[in-house]
């Protein structure tokens, strides 16, 4: 066996290896996708927040929650198609379930205070917390999926904490976390693995 045999059966060994601990059906364009769904949705919360007169917090969380479903059904779709694509089935397997696991277990916690903060109408630091803790989410499911994830967790993650620190400007840094970083990222990915 010459060197170039022996480097390609330790590429094809790797490969086996990654594809059986790596959740690697994401794809890009769902990320570009849900980043224009969270502009749109930016824009269209500015303009209720705008209104008088209507119950703004009742709309604005059945808006959140329909983005939220819409985004995962764009992302689960899109995962299925590019695993389809490359020949395999989307299966709920040990890399997708601990891929799962670390990307909702801080969501679902970060959710669930903010939902306490909206609750007591402590509305301050509400879009710091989510993206604080969507970054610590990215970063979390990182280990079990393309590893460049977690550039995207950390950059929620700065941002967040750059707008705990102002103040009136909260559905801006939404915007820039959730929708440009996502088409942001989302485009480097399909540059980098869905040529």
């Amino acid at each position: 066996m010459n060197n170039q045999e022996a480097l390609n059966t330790l590429k094809d060994i790797r490969e086996m290896m990654e594809k059986s601990t790596r959740f690697l059906s994401l794809s890009g364009w769902s990320s570009v996708i849900i980043g224009i769904y969270s502009c749109i949705a930016a824009m269209i919360a500015h303009y209720v927040l705008a209104q008088t007169g209507i119950d703004k917090t009742g709309i604005l969380f059945l808006f959140a929650i329909t983005l939220i479903a819409l985004s995962l059904l764009t992302t689960i779709l899109m995962c299925r198609h590019k695993a389809q694509r490359q020949h395999r089935q989307l299966q709920l397997d040990l890399p997708t379930r601990r891929l799962l696991w670390n990307f909702f277990l801080p969501l679902l916690v970060g959710g669930i205070l903010c939902l306490s903060l909206i609750w007591q109408q402590h509305y301050g630091l509400t879009s710091s917390l989510m993206l604080i803790f969507y970054g610590i989410a990215l970063i979390s499911a990182s280990h079990y999926t393309y590893s460049n994830t977690r550039y995207l967790g950390y950059a929620e993650i700065i941002l967040g904490l750059i707008d705990s620190f102002m103040v009136n400007h909260a559905l801006l840094f939404w915007m820039i976390g959730f929708g440009i970083f996502h088409i942001i990222y989302g485009i480097f990915f399909c540059l980098k693995y869905e040529k």
